[in-house]
Order: C-alpha cells, then sequence, then structure tokens
C-alpha cells in the first residue's frame, strides 16, 4: 500500500470549475477519467482503504474503500487501487460536517483563521451572516466576507445581511438598504437573505423591509424567538424557512409542524441543545440542524464545535442516525447544497474520519479531496485586505460622571440575566440611592451597565441596571454590541467603567477590565472593534488571562464577554439597553428608567 506523507493534497486534476451550490459538469475528458476511475479500469487520485463507512442513507456500517478523483468520491464499498493510498482500519467515515448558522465574527477572528479554527473538528461547510461587520461597515463587510469565501478552503456561504440596522432603536455604524442588496441576488458564494430579525417589521408591511424580501422570497433566514400563532404564520407567509432561535420544545414543535426548520443552537451563551435534545429522532431529522451561531475560539478550543454537539445528542440517547443526518445532509438538502451531505459516488469528497464514532473524535478531515492540514491552508491565496475596517472608534472620552443615574420613581427596570440564554427577564426592583442617584448594589447582584454610541454620530448614552454578573467590584467592557457594536460597560464602579472604556476607545475596541481605578487587562479587537487580527491561538491564550482577569471582580459567568455584548440587542425579549435607552422588546419601544 502507498502511503503519501501529504495525503490528498495535490492540484485538481480535472478541468472543472467549481462552484459553491453545486458540482459543476464536467468537460467529456474529464468525465471519462471520473468513470473509469469509478469503474476500476484506472487508479483513483486516492483511496481511503479499509474504512468502516456510515451510510446516512440506510444507517449501516460497511466495511470497504472509499475512492477519490479530482475533488469527488467515485467509490463507495467496494475495493480500490489508488496513486495515493490512505490507511482507514479502525476508522468510521462520515460526511463533513456543515454549519447551518453563524456568524464568523463572533469567533473574533477573521474568515482565514475561523476555518483554520474549525475545519479541524470535521466542519467543511458553513453558512455565515456578515451582519456583525455589516452594522459597523455597509455593504463593505459583505464584499470582504465573499472575497475571503472565495479564497478559503471551506465552504463558506454568505447570506446576505437583512437588518442593518437591527432596528430604529439604536445607533448602527451603516445602514442597508433594499437597493444596496439587489447587487447579490444571484451571487453564487450565497444561498439568500440572512436571518431576518425585524419581525415587527414584517408584520407591519413595512416597506423598507418587504422590498429586501421579494427577491428573495423562498431563501429567507428567519430569527423569531418565541413567536407563535396566526403571527408566526404571517412569518413564515413572508418567505422564512428556518429559525435558530427556538429555546424550549413547545416553541420548537409549533415550528416544526408549521413546515420551519429548526437550528438546534449550541453557542458560547445561547446554548440550546439540551432542552431541544427530544426532537433529535429520525422522523424529525430531516428538518433539523446544528448551528454554533455565536461560539468564541476559546470554547473551540476546550469544548469543540459540531463534533461535540454530535457526541452530547448520542450520549444524550439520540439515534446517531439521525444526529449525523442532522449534522450533514439535512442542511444540504435545505440548503439545496448539491453534491454535499452523503459519501456517495459524484459528491464532494469532503470526509471525516472518526476514531470514535459515538464520542465524534475526529482522526482526518478531506476538504475537496485533500487532507486539511497546514499544508492545506498555505496552499491558499492571500486573503483579502481588513484595513478599512480599522480606527472604527469615534467616541471622545468619557468620565465617571457620564455613567450616573438619576433617580425616577422609586421602581426601576431590571435586566434580569440567564446564564446561557439569550432570553432576559423584565424585572421591576427598589433600588438604593444616593444624593438622588441610582446606585449599583453588589448585595442585590445588581450592577449598573451603559451602551455608549461609538461611531461619533451623536454621543448617546444609554443607562440601565442589569442583574446576574454577580460583580463584586469593577467593571467589564466591550466594542462587541450586537448588533450595532457600541461599546458597552457593567460594573459596580462608575470610575471603573470609565476606565474601561476609555481604554478600548484608545485601542480601537475590544474587551477590558478595570478595578480600583486602574486598567487590569485588555484585549484589542482592531478589526471593525470585533474582530482580532491575530492567530486564533494567539487570541484563544489571551481571551483566556482576560476572563482569570474577570473573576477578580466575583463575576462568575462563563463567558462574561459574550453574555455582555448580547444586552443591547433589542430583537430578543425581554428587556434591553442601546445607546438609546430602556427598550421592551415585547413592546418594540424605548421606555422610561
Amino acid at each position: 500500500m502507498q502511503c503519501c506523507a501529504d495525503v490528498l493534497i495535490y492540484p485538481v486534476k480535472l478541468a472543472m470549475d467549481y462552484e459553491r451550490d453545486s458540482i459543476v459538469t464536467p468537460d467529456l475528458n474529464s468525465l471519462k477519467t471520473i468513470i473509469a476511475q469509478a469503474h476500476g479500469r484506472n487508479r483513483a487520485d486516492a483511496v481511503i482503504k479499509n474504512v468502516t463507512i456510515f451510510n446516512l442513507i440506510s444507517g449501516n456500517m460497511q466495511s470497504g474503500d472509499i475512492a477519490v478523483c479530482g475533488d469527488r468520491i467515485v467509490g463507495v464499498g467496494e475495493r480500490y487501487d489508488g496513486e495515493c493510498e490512505i490507511d482507514g482500519s479502525g476508522l468510521t467515515a462520515v460526511p463533513g460536517f456543515i454549519d447551518a448558522h453563524v456568524h464568523v465574527e463572533s469567533t473574533m477572528v477573521t474568515p482565514f483563521e475561523f476555518e483554520r479554527c474549525i475545519m479541524p473538528h470535521g466542519v467543511t461547510a458553513a453558512v455565515c451572516d456578515p451582519h456583525e461587520l455589516a452594522n459597523t461597515s455597509g455593504t463593505a463587510a459583505i464584499d470582504f466576507f465573499l472575497e475571503s469565501a472565495r479564497r478559503m478552503c471551506i465552504d463558506l456561504f454568505v447570506q446576505i445581511s437583512s437588518c442593518v440596522p437591527a432596528t430604529d432603536l439604536e445607533t448602527s455604524g451603516a445602514s442597508i438598504s433594499a437597493e444596496d442588496i439587489k447587487k447579490y441576488i444571484d451571487e453564487p458564494y450565497s444561498l439568500g437573505l440572512a436571518e431576518l430579525m425585524n419581525v415587527p417589521g414584517v408584520l407591519g408591511c413595512s416597506d423598507a423591509v418587504l422590498e429586501k424580501i421579494v427577491p428573495f422570497y423562498g431563501r429567507i433566514d428567519g430569527h423569531a424567538p418565541l413567536l407563535s400563532g396566526r403571527e408566526l404564520n404571517a412569518y413564515l407567509a413572508a418567505g422564512v424557512r428556518n429559525c435558530h432561535e427556538c429555546s424550549c420544545l413547545d416553541e420548537a414543535y409549533e415550528k416544526l409542524s408549521k413546515g420551519m426548520h429548526i437550528f438546534i443552537r449550541e453557542g458560547s451563551v445561547a446554548r440550546d441543545l439540551d432542552h431541544l435534545m427530544p426532537l433529535i429522532n429520525l422522523k424529525n431529522a430531516q428538518f433539523l440542524c446544528f448551528c454554533s451561531d455565536d461560539r468564541n475560539p476559546l470554547d473551540i478550543s476546550e469544548a469543540g464545535h459540531l463534533d461535540k454537539m454530535i457526541a452530547r445528542a448520542i450520549a444524550g440517547g439520540a439515534d446517531p442516525l439521525a444526529v449525523y443526518r442532522i449534522a450533514c445532509l439535512s442542511p444540504a438538502v435545505h440548503f439545496g447544497m448539491k453534491g454535499r451531505g452523503l459519501l456517495a459516488p459524484g459528491y464532494k469528497a469532503d470526509i471525516v474520519l472518526l476514531s470514535d464514532f459515538n464520542r465524534c473524535e475526529v482522526a482526518k478531515v478531506f476538504k475537496n479531496g485533500r487532507e486539511v492540514t497546514a499544508e492545506l491552508f498555505n496552499l491558499r491565496s492571500d486573503p483579502p485586505s481588513f484595513a478599512q475596517f480599522t480606527n472604527s472608534m469615534r467616541r471622545v472620552p468619557v468620565t465617571a460622571a457620564d455613567f450616573s443615574y438619576r433617580s425616577n420613581g422609586e421602581i426601576t427596570p431590571v435586566i434580569g440575566i440567564q446564564e446561557f440564554s439569550l432570553i432576559t427577564e423584565h424585572l421591576e426592583l427598589a433600588l438604593p440611592c444616593v444624593d438622588g442617584m441610582k446606585v449599583a448594589c453588589s448585595d442585590m447582584d445588581i450592577a449598573k451597565v451603559a451602551v455608549l454610541e461609538r461611531y461619533g454620530k451623536n454621543g448617546n448614552i444609554g443607562r440601565a441596571f442589569v442583574k446576574g454578573f454577580g460583580l463584586k467590584m469593577g467593571a467589564i467592557a466591550s466594542s462587541v454590541g450586537h448588533d450595532s457594536h457600541n461599546l458597552c460597560v457593567v460594573g459596580v464602579s462608575d470610575e471603573d467603567m470609565a476606565v474601561a472604556v476609555n481604554a478600548l476607545i484608545a485601542s480601537g475596541g475590544g474587551f477590558a477590565v478595570a478595578c480600583n481605578g486602574g486598567l487590569t487587562d485588555i484585549v484589542p479587537l482592531p478589526v471593525g472593534g470585533i474582530m482580532s487580527d491575530m492567530k486564533f491561538e494567539d487570541l484563544t491564550l489571551a481571551l483566556r488571562r482576560i476572563h482569570d482577569s474577570v473573576k477578580l471582580t466575583g463575576c462568575k459567568l462563563e463567558s462574561p464577554f459574550l453574555q455582555l455584548a448580547f444586552l443591547p440587542l433589542p430583537v430578543i425579549p425581554f428587556l434591553r439597553i442601546t445607546d438609546r435607552g430602556i427598550v421592551d422588546v415585547a413592546e418594540f419601544r424605548i421606555i422610561n428608567g
């Protein structure tokens, strides 16, 4: 048996252009080559020998070979000879995993680092919405992601951001209109319109919203937490086809019953797998997908990606056939990704070899017939420049006085956070006052929270109180604040809040911790104020360090910065804070504090 040191890393020999949503028809000579290798008359370009093949149609395990010609599978099960042969003994082959919905920006690294981070976990395709960077920089962000996708190893499908800004209840860095997105209607690296968060705009028949829907009707990603009844009917009738915001079974069952595909999410903050585990069976599998949505590199490094979702689902008692269909085949069918999701002749050679099937322990990953290694990533062309997205902080420095909160009645609306959930509580509490000012109270686990407009448009500061961070001292601040990404800070000291915010203004964005009037730690995120220019390994170390610094404040949240980042998102129930003030999401309006 021939063993290749650089397994399957070679230029594709076939004269085929490759598009993301299909396998392009080969020319006559290429087709003859494919057939000859599939028939065994000629050696295959590469063969994975003696591997156990998991069939996602029958659920059977079959011992045999997988033959590869160029970037596609040409033989499964039968014995083949190859120019390059790989011993698959003791390993189980499954198709590459597909992340059905992800914000690359939430990994806090650039797209080229994103794929280096997740592909070793078996992910060979991902559907992303670049609206985080788009909210800071407009259509330039979409263009940046599309150009990145053209140069990447992973199949990165770039959905066209539908809600920039998400609402009119905040100040965004940019705005994208229906006219702006017309040029993307037939974009081959896109599958449709990204998550349609403006549910009131849909239900109220806003022309500005519906004009975006019309050209993408039927290929629209959803975002509809807790939506039900006639409102859900109307939302689906608008052409929305999926939702990644289900957090409870009743909600998921109603949406499934009305033809909506459910994306089971396991992000760094929103963790829905355990709640939705009972959905996972063979009956429902074709209507379910897995997604990460917002997951940082520290969590990926320590807790994995879709591989660990698969393992946990199987450990929880789910049928492995249903689980692997959800991870591979279901998203391919849902999005019309032709030639993906199965290990079958004519399909793309996106193959994951597992050393442990039930635990989804990834041994090797192949993308387009090439092993995912450092050498493969070195074959990429240079990434597009992100220089245009730096220097995005246009906020003047602040003082402690900017965070004063004047008393306005005995009862104060307080945001109640729930760890590992994006849903917040709308609390009404009596807070202590000092000299006519309402103040934080660590004994009540009440901290002050503020959102500061950072684009130099109006200087807004929205102020509120939040319960659940566990802060005993200091402050933490972030320029990652979904989706407009204004500066967000939570603290029990106005002075420390000012120190943390000013550090981010000076650094161009990132995460910061302050205690006792000084800066404790900072992780710069200079790309749009939301992404690092570091390698993901270096960023992981920096995040681990700053999380240790956060613990000194008394905060015990596992992902404090991401928990903070979702407080300004006024499309998730029930109470939020933006630069314009406190938002009652149920009523979709600013309320008095």
